[in-house]
C-alpha cells in the first residue's frame, strides 16, 4: 500500500511537474547564458586543471570528483538498464536532451553556490540552502530543503545503491536470495562506516582517486564492445531516434513512455538542478564563482554523454532485446556476457562495486554539509557519531528492501529537492549571468578573472568576494 501511494505521487511529479519545470528551465538558462555549456567549453577544461587558491585547500578537480562521485553511480548502470528494458531504446535520446538542457541549470546553481558559500577554519562551504535563505529570506524553506537532501541522498539514494550493488550478485551461483543481500549489504556499510569516522577529508581522497579510473575504465570497455559491434550501430542510431519520436505511443500511455523514463532516470544519474552538486561546488577555492559553474557542466556531461551513453550502448549493441523480465542488473549482465563471455559480468560487478561506494561517500558528503546548514556549526562529536552509525546501518538495510519501493521513495524525494531549488535558482539567475558577463569580460581582455561581489551589484552580505 505504502508502495502504491508514493508511486502515484511520483507518477504525478514525472508525467507533468518535474518535465516542465527542468525542460523550460534548463532551456531558459541555456539562451540567457547564450549556450554556456558549449560556447565555453574550453574554458571548462582550463577550470578543471587550477589549483586551489589556498593552501591545503579544496580544488575545482577535487570538488568535480565529489559532485561526480554522486553522480557516476548505480545509476548509470541500473538506472540506464531500467530506462531501456521499461522505456524502450528512445529513452537514451531523452537522457541525452536532460542532459544537455541541464548543463545550463548545472552552471547557474553551483555558480550561486560559490557566490554565496561561507568561510570556516577548514576552507569554505555552502550550497543551496544558504542562496535559498538569501533569495527568499525564509529559514523555514532553506531547512525544508535541507530536510529533503538528507532524506533523498543519507536514505533514498544510499539504501537504493546498497539494493542494486547486491542485485548484481544475483547471476552468481553462490548467491542465496534470502541471506545473500543482507552480507553484502553488512560489508559495504562497514567500509562506508571507516571512511566516514575520517571525516569529509578522506571521502575527497578517495572519491579523487576511484573516481577517474573507474570511469575511464568504464568507457574503455563500452568502447570495446561497441567496436566489436560495429555493424549493429547504424541500426541501433535509427531505433534511437524513431522511438523518442513515436509521438503515439509516448501519448498513448506517457506514464511508461520512453520520454519519462528518459528524463527520469537522467535526472536520477545527473542531478542537474535538483541542489545537490552545489554542495561540492562551494568547497572549492576559486578565483572567480564563474569557474566551478563551468566545471560542474563537465560533472553533467560526464554523467550522462560518457558513462550512461556507454551503458546504453554496451547493453544496445549486445543484440539482446530489453524486457521488464531483464530490468536492471539482469540486463546489463546478460548484455555483456553475450558480448565478452563469462568476463563481462565480472567486470559489471566491479564496476558496480565501486560506482557504489564511491555514490555512497559522494552522497553522505552532501548530508554532512547539510547538517552543518542545520545547525549552524558542526555538529558535535557524539551527534556525527551516532548518525554515521544510522547512515551506515540504513545502507546495510537497503540491500534486502524492494527495489520498486527503493526507486519510487528516492524519485519523491529529489523531486521535493527541485521543486524548492529550480525556482529559487530562476529568481537569483541575474546574478549569475552578470558574474558570466564579468567573467568573460576579463578573459577578453587577457586577465585572470577575479570577482567582488560589487561587480555584480550583490544585494545580500557575502563573506567571500569583498
Amino acid at each position: 500500500m505504502l508502495n502504491n501511494i508514493i508511486s502515484t505521487v511520483n507518477d504525478a511529479l514525472y508525467t507533468y511537474i518535474l518535465i516542465i519545470v527542468l525542460v523550460l528551465g534548463g532551456l531558459y538558462f541555456t539562451f540567457r547564458t547564450k549556450f554556456v555549456q558549449f560556447r565555453l567549453f574550453s574554458e571548462q577544461l582550463r577550470s578543471v586543471t587550477e589549483k586551489p587558491q589556498g593552501k591545503g585547500g579544496v580544488s575545482s578537480f577535487q570538488a568535480l570528483m565529489v559532485s561526480t562521485a554522486s553522480r557516476v553511480g548505480t545509476g548509470n548502470i541500473i538506472g540506464v538498464s531500467t530506462a531501456l528494458c521499461l522505456g524502450g531504446f528512445g529513452s537514451v535520446f531523452w537522457m541525452w536532451v536532460i542532459a544537455l538542457v541541464g548543463g545550463a541549470s548545472a552552471f547557474v546553481e553551483s555558480t550561486l553556490a560559490q557566490i554565496y558559500k561561507k568561510k570556516s577554519n577548514d576552507g569554505c562551504y555552502g550550497g543551496p540552502a544558504y542562496y535559498i535563505e538569501a533569495a527568499t529570506k525564509s529559514r523555514v524553506l532553506a531547512i525544508i530543503f535541507t530536510v529533503f537532501l538528507i532524506l533523498t541522498y543519507g536514505v533514498g539514494f544510499n539504501m537504493l545503491a546498497s539494493y542494486n550493488l547486491q542485485s548484481t550478485f544475483s547471476t552468481y551461483p553462490f548467491y542465496d536470495p534470502q541471506v545473500s543481500p543482507w552480507i553484502i549489504g553488512a560489508i559495504i556499510s562497514a567500509l562506508v562506516c571507516f571512511c566516514l569516522f575520517g571525516g569529509g577529508k578522506r571521502i575527497i581522497k578517495a572519491t579523487t582517486v576511484i573516481v577517474p579510473v573507474m570511469g575511464l575504465a568504464y568507457i574503455l570497455v563500452a568502447l570495446v564492445i561497441s567496436i566489436i559491434n560495429i555493424k549493429l550501430l547504424p541500426g541501433i542510431f535509427t531505433r534511437i531516434f524513431t522511438e523518442a519520436f513515436d509521438f503515439q505511443a509516448i501519448f498513448g500511455g506517457f506514464t511508461g513512455s520512453c520520454v519519462m523514463f528518459g528524463i527520469k532516470r537522467g535526472l536520477f544519474s545527473n542531478e542537474a538542478g535538483v541542489g545537490s552538486a552545489p554542495n561540492a561546488s562551494a568547497s572549492a577555492e576559486v578565483s572567480h564563482p564563474v569557474k566551478q559553474g563551468l566545471v560542474q557542466i563537465l560533472s553533467v556531461f560526464i554523467d550522462t554523454l560518457l558513462v550512461c551513453t556507454a551503458t546504453a550502448f554496451m547493453c544496445m549493441s549486445s543484440g539482446i532485446e530489453p524486457s521488464t523480465k531483464l530490468s536492471g542488473a539482469p540486463y546489463v549482465q546478460a548484455a555483456m556476457q553475450k558480448t565478452m563471455g563469462v568476463a563481462g559480468p565480472i567486470f559489471i560487478t566491479a564496476a558496480m562495486v565501486l560506482f557504489a561506494f564511491t555514490t555512497l561517500l559522494g552522497n553522505l558528503f552532501y548530508v554532512d554539509k547539510a547538517f552543518n546548514y542545520l545547525f549552524g556549526r558542526q555538529p558535535s562529536k557524539t551527534f556525527m557519531t551516532i548518525y554515521r552509525i544510522v547512515a551506515s546501518l540504513l545502507i546495510f538495510a537497503g540491500a534486502g528492501l524492494s527495489a520498486d519501493l527503493l526507486w519510487n521513495v528516492s524519485d519523491v524525494f529529489m523531486g521535493g529537492m527541485t521543486l524548492i531549488n529550480m525556482p529559487v535558482i530562476f529568481i537569483l539567475g541575474k546574478y549569475v549571468f552578470r558574474a558570466l558577463d564579468n567573467y568573460t569580460k576579463q578573459r577578453k581582455e587577457g586577465k585572470e578573472p577575479v570577482f567582488k561581489a560589487k561587480d555584480i551589484d550583490l544585494p545580500q552580505e557575502v563573506d567571500y568576494w569583498k
